[in-house]
């Protein structure tokens, strides 16, 4: 955009970030029937647990039994433990 100032020393990134602009979405899930596509090529990896049901993010807390696609989910599913005990997260 002719008044975007972002600024990069990466190729990639900038790249990535043009994408944002054009609305490009290159990486298209080959699932029968599925129209997902996205602009990085880890958000289609995690998009395609959702065919395959594999979660492989899993809590570590005792008993816990909570499985996820994605790190970031993980991430803030254990903060849920910090809360109900008591500790600061």
């Amino acid at each position: 955009a002719p008044d975007c100032e972002y600024r990069s020393s990466a190729a990639g990134s900038l790249k990535m970030h043009k994408r944002m602009h054009s609305g490009g979405r290159p990486f298209a899930c080959d699932e029968a029937g599925c129209e997902y596509s996205a602009d990085r090529a880890g958000d289609l990896k995690s998009h395609k647990h959702t065919h395959s049901g594999d979660r492989p993010f899993a809590c570590d807390a005792p008993s816990c039994e909570y499985r996820t696609y994605t790190a970031g989910s993980l991430a803030g599913h254990k903060r849920t433990h910090s809360v109900l005990s008591g500790e600061r997260a």
